[in-house]
């Protein structure tokens, strides 16, 4: 009794201990399951959307999340119109649902271009933890912003916003948006929500997650003001010039990722483009906010709103070209330092290859039978003394 009193305790603590380790078990895998099925996971929940548009029951309920609401003007085609009349619309509180839609959407996109592009690159180039995170990072946002470039370069072109600046403040606040602009604004808004699970799903490091949820939230905010304050004309342009910044700046952190840090031409070369397209769009971006919220909404909007606006993009433009001057002075620091360090690296190396060298060799007048002789004899002189 006395044993299995002592024992009994033991078993106990050693059944708990086994319970956990199957329970912590269960939950890593559990974790590892999400990860690297998420994108399929989140397929499904897409197509159950999808579905429920093709049943009549939950049809209203389906379109609610995949379709846009809120249409100000429109008319379907009819044996009157038999081309109709295109459909305008505004903003609304339904757009959160297609909000959430498309950021599905935008989590099985992003594990597509990772699955098929990106891990591909990655395994060829052999790259480390640190490069093979910036390369993602960077290869996502090259393919998002040439996105928005091209789609929203496209919408400004068709609404005429570039042919006729006047139009970015006419009217205010009735600027209706066409279909592909408000579509547009709705995957802004997605692509930066579902940058947030995707820490998740990436296996980020806990310590990038602060820097790119600010990143993330920053702009998401500004696209969301923009949006809820029907700033949508000039907040298109505002966004595409940043994206124009940006697709550049990205290419160029590709070719250092990819390439090294190898100072050749092709570096250089792109290294002047990122700068000059870097300054270009940011005098452009101050401009054009100056000349909309400063004078062209004079009258149109509330004084707190415009001085509002323009402040923060004032001092967003600013930040950046505070950040950007800092890089390129750390850069050029760098690069002396390390051109300095060159010569002295040749010295020494210099310094050692004379040590390593043999001394050289005596040379006697005698004839060289009597070096040889004077050999043998300091040979036989050795091994007497081996002996």
């Amino acid at each position: 009794m006395k044993l299995s009193a002592i024992l009994l305790p033991n078993r106990i603590n050693s059944n708990i201990i086994i319970r956990l380790n199957c329970t912590s078990f269960a939950h890593r895998n559990s974790h590892e399951f999400v990860i690297q099925n998420h994108a399929d996971i989140v397929s499904c929940v897409v197509m159950v959307f999808l579905v429920g548009l093709m049943v009549q029951s939950t049809s209203p309920i389906a379109s609610l999340f995949i379709s846009l609401h809120h249409n100000v003007s429109g008319l379907e085609p009819s044996r009157d119109a038999p081309k109709g009349d295109p459909f305008f619309y505004e903003a609304g509180w339904k757009d959160a649902c297609a909000v959430f839609f498309y950021s599905l959407v935008c989590i099985v996109m992003h594990a597509i271009l990772q699955e098929y592009l990106l891990d591909k690159i990655s395994k060829k180039f052999h790259l480390s933890k640190s490069r093979l995170s910036a390369l993602n990072e960077s290869g996502q946002l090259v393919v998002f912003h040439l996105v928005t470039l091209l789609w929203g370069g496209d919408a400004i072109l068709r609404e005429g916003f570039i042919f006729n600046i006047p139009q970015l403040w006419d009217g205010y606040p009735n600027h209706p948006m066409s279909f592909l602009l408000k579509l547009w604004w709705i995957v802004q808004a997605s692509y930066w929500i579902h940058t947030i699970p995707e820490l998740y799903f990436q296996r980020i490091k806990r310590d990038e997650w602060a820097g790119r949820i600010r990143h993330a939230a920053a702009a998401f905010v500004f696209v969301a003001s923009a949006y809820g304050f029907k700033f949508q004309r000039v907040g298109v342009c505002l966004v595409v010039l940043h994206s124009l910044a940006e697709f550049v700046a990205h290419s160029y952190r590709l070719n250092t990722i990819l390439r090294g840090e190898r100072e050749d031409f092709l570096d250089k070369f792109l290294g002047v483009i990122n700068g000059s397209v870097f300054v270009v769009v940011r005098l452009c971006s101050l401009v054009l906010g100056v000349l909309t919220f400063y004078f062209g909404l004079a009258g149109a909007a509330p004084l707190v709103l415009r001085v509002a606006a323009l402040s923060v993009l004032v001092s967003f433009q600013v930040y950046l070209m505070f950040n950007f001057i800092t890089e390129a002075i750390k850069q050029r620091q760098e690069s002396r330092q390390q051109a300095q360090a060159k010569p002295k690296k040749e010295k020494k190396e210099k310094i050692r290859k004379e040590k390593v060298k043999k001394p050289p060799v005596e040379e006697s007048d005698l004839p060289e039978v009597d070096q040889n002789t004077n050999k043998t004899l300091r040979q036989r002189a050795a091994v007497v003394k081996a002996k």
